[in-house]
């Protein structure tokens, strides 16, 4: 595809952007309804560790046609925060897709103890599947993915189900959880990238091959034009290159490690995501379709640097950029007024531990590897004295159990788990504890803290103990992380644009449940199977105000 040069798309792109506010602002909002097509296409955007204050941090240095797109001529909800603890992608995704947290859907962290297999294994990961698109030899025997973890439906499998398969659905990331979740269990596709080529895979859960029009882009090598770049900020300078290095183990670095932390992996997502829109057609048929896309850089590059680094805040201006880019690409290829866009993320981020202590705020980089130790040895030497065990497993704040290794100097589950508690508290990792027997039963204090972590319960997952840290404390030694139930992680954007939307800035409460909810009752579907969110009707204009003429970007909104 041929496109204009940024000045002169930029403005093309605005003027696509107001002709679709007028035309959005003509038609009458209750035509819309997923069986007929209306609108054409639904995306979900998800940037994964976007803050809830990055929109209202870096607002004045938006341009047009990005995140002001929504700000400007949507519904933009500043209070969304998340109900629950486990703030880590997996979780996120899945909550944002289904409409419940993981007491509904299952999905309790990105990756837990796998008892039977006696390792860690992700939440996506499935042996019945196989990686595809990418050589045998490149997959190895790596399995493939598949959401066969959920215990809930998504908006895309109701989707699916309302239009007897007719609406199509796809999901993309470059981490294989951020896009099999979204999708659901219906999903038409969902694809990732295969860490260290930067290729377009999916499993065969979805399909036997790529279809050609992947198979083409990942033929013609486009990951290449992302290596040996440098990446500069507004003022020329310099804050990163991806130059070919060596990693951590010392053979040459991939592209998710390398590219992965630019805004260059951004646009190399949204560049598959046209050639998705373009060759599946999506918002050509008879029913509405969905296409979600979780952008992983923000959180690839925050682990590293922190929320309030210049790296971050220019990640956040490049994004704006490449999103108006994405927007008015939409806009020529299927027009605005057919097309609805919500936009959020799936967790926060602590600030750096060092960067709080200067403000003599308390907070700490633990080091949880060398912790990990120390607490197999309280444990080995309560449980099986003069022989060293190995009973946990960190992902802090969370410990994982190995179960077999209770059962063989017989301590039974509700034990375990307490003795585990108890062993973090006194080694001053956490300040609480929370157990799976306890979560399971529902003993935990009638309190906003105690309902984050009933809502964090699956019983999926083995044994483990959901640790409540210290604010500003996260597991590495270095950078920084997200896991907590305080507002740095549980805060995220959600704001929505297209015709049924009222403009405004919203300061009611709103949760990222919202999300699936409200959509599926704009498009007349059924909520998720377990959705617990509520309709943000305040951000819903009536049939009749749709048909007046163009509306101010501030009407309507909650002061």
């Amino acid at each position: 595809m041929r496109f204009l040069p940024r000045s002169i798309a930029a403005r093309h792109s605005l003027l696509r952007t107001l002709l679709a506010v007028f035309i959005a602002a003509t038609i009458p909002a209750g035509f819309a309804s997923a069986y007929n097509g209306h609108p054409k296409l639904v995306v979900v955007i998800v940037i994964d560790q976007f803050r809830g204050d990055y929109l209202e941090r870096y607002r004045d240095q938006f341009g047009e046609g990005g995140f002001r797109l929504l700000l400007d001529h949507g519904a933009n909800f500043t209070d969304c925060n998340y109900d629950y603890a486990n703030t880590r992608t997996a979780p996120g995704h899945a909550t944002l897709f289904t409409g419940a947290y993981s007491n509904g859907h299952g999905i309790v962290a990105n990756e837990w103890w796998d008892a039977k297999k006696k390792k860690m294994v992700t939440s996506v990961e499935d042996d019945d599947t196989k990686v595809i698109g990418v050589a045998e030899d490149a997959a190895g025997s790596k399995a493939g993915a598949s959401p066969h973890n959920l215990l809930a439906d998504t908006l895309g499998d109701e989707l699916k189900l309302a239009t007897q398969g007719q609406a199509r659905v796809f999901s993309l990331s470059l981490k294989d959880r951020a896009a099999v979740l979204p999708g659901g269990f219906a999903a038409d596709a969902a694809y990732w990238i295969e860490p260290k080529s930067g290729a377009w895979i999916t499993s065969t859960y979805y399909r036997r091959d790529l279809p050609k029009w992947a198979q083409d882009f990942n033929g013609g090598n486009r990951a290449a034009k992302y290596w040996d770049r440098d990446w500069k900020n507004a003022n020329g300078d310099l804050l990163r290159s991806t130059a070919h290095r060596k990693g951590k183990d010392g053979s040459d670095a991939g592209f998710y490690e390398v590219i992965g932390s630019t805004p260059f992996a951004n646009e190399y997502e949204l560049e598959f995501a046209k050639e998705l829109v373009v060759y599946e057609n999506l918002g050509g048929g008879k029913a509405t379709d969905l296409l979600a896309i979780s952008l992983s850089p923000n959180d690839i590059l925050g682990h590293q640097v922190g929320p309030d680094s210049p790296e971050m805040a220019a990640m956040a201006l490049a994004l704006d950029r490449e999103l108006a880019d994405f927007f008015g690409f939409l806009g020529h290829q299927i027009g605005l007024a057919n097309v609805w866009i919500a936009l959020s993320a799936d967790h926060g981020v602590s600030a750096l531990p060092d960067a709080a202590k200067k403000l003599r705020i308390p907070a700490a980089n633990l080091g949880v590897g060398k912790l990990e130790a120390q607490i197999n040895a309280t444990l080995a030497a309560k449980f099986s004295p003069g022989h060293a065990g190995s009973y946990v497993k960190f992902d802090y704040p969370v410990a994982w159990l190995d179960e077999d290794a209770f059962a063989a100097v017989h301590v039974r589950e509700h034990d375990a788990e307490a003795a585990v508690g108890e062993a973090m508290k006194q080694a001053g990792l956490v300040r609480e504890y929370f157990t799976k027997s306890q979560l399971a039963e529902g003993l935990v204090p009638s309190t906003t803290l105690g309902t984050k972590f009933l809502h964090s319960y699956s019983p999926e997952g083995g044994w483990y103990v959901m640790g409540v840290p210290d604010i500003y404390a996260v597991g590495s030694a270095t950078g920084t992380d997200h896991a907590s139930p305080y507002t740095y992680d549980t805060h995220v954007p959600l704001a929505f644009y297209g015709l049924p939307f009222r403009t405004g800035t919203y300061r009611t409460h709103a949760e990222p449940v919202d999300l699936a909810v409200t959509l599926a009752s704009l498009l007349g579907i059924n909520a998720p199977t377990h959705a617990v969110g509520r309709v943000l009707t305040e951000a819903i204009a009536p049939p009749h105000q749709a048909e007046n003429a163009v509306r101010s970007p501030n009407e309507g909104a909650q002061r």
